[in-house]
């Protein structure tokens, strides 16, 4: 199936690496031109440097997502390097588990400001160049954490509101030709959850209660996001894509 993406622009956020780096490769296989977007220097180049040499079309911008003139960098070099700016995947975000009753302010703010407030800023900063060309696709990462897991109340709160601010953008930006929509993964083996003490005992347990049995890869989301994002989903828009093999209850 031909997505239609050839010569589109994507940015991904927080994609130096997991989901967001999955994502950026598949995009620019689809024949995107694509920027990597992470805080962190050495996995945003490794990863930049990795789809170069795969022959793809490809920018690097390294910034906090929190901070407003970080996102309008990002843009700002997204539209000098490749001219405009048609696709965003707000994929930036990470946990900082803990109970409500031993969770700091900082953890509160510190995930509710990278997985919302960056998704806002970014959301915002593109806007302009998709409704002055008439076509956008943003793709909003969220989780199926976004109906509740205990000792998560910051990061589910946080992925519960990215799909409140899908569905609002959906309404908003219909009219310009601009569809805005969600994916929510479930478990997902990735560096980071891989990193997690217990690994091994999460890893089983979510397995076991998912319906397909295996934990999902980076590379399943990347699949349903470059869906989203393609020509051929042009009339979907305001919806949440729950990519977790069947598991919706904890």
């Amino acid at each position: 199936m031909d997505l239609g993406l050839t010569d589109k622009v994507a940015i991904v956020t927080g994609s130096g690496r997991g989901i967001g780096a999955a994502t950026a490769q598949r995009l620019a296989q689809e024949g995107a031109k694509v920027v990597i977007a992470d805080r962190d220097p050495d996995t945003a180049t490794a990863t930049a440097n990795r789809l170069r040499a795969e022959g793809h079309a490809v920018h690097c911008v390294v910034g906090d997502i929190t901070r407003q003139a970080d996102v309008q960098r990002l843009v700002d070099e997204t539209v000098a390097a490749f001219g405009t700016v048609h696709i965003l995947v707000n994929n930036a975000g990470f946990p900082r588990d803990g109970f409500l009753t031993t969770m700091s302010e900082e953890d509160w703010d510190l995930v509710v400001d990278v997985i919302l407030k960056g998704a806002f800023l970014a959301c915002k900063a593109v806007m302009p160049h998709m409704i002055a060309q008439r076509w956008g696709r943003i793709v909003n990462i969220s989780s199926r954490a976004h109906l509740g897991n205990p000792g998560q109340a910051n990061y589910s709160a946080a992925k519960a509101g990215i799909i409140g601010l899908t569905n609002a953008l959906a309404l908003e930006e219909g009219r310009y030709g601009i569809t805005i929509n969600a994916v929510a993964p479930g478990f997902v083996e990735t560096e980071m959850v891989r990193a997690l003490p217990h690994y091994e005992q999460i890893r089983d347990r979510a397995v076991r209660g998912t319906p397909v049995q295996r934990a999902g890869r980076p590379e399943d989301i990347a699949t349903a996001v470059a869906f989203l994002a393609s020509e051929c989903a042009g009339y979907i828009s305001g919806e949440t894509l729950h990519v977790t093999g069947g598991r919706y209850a904890s």
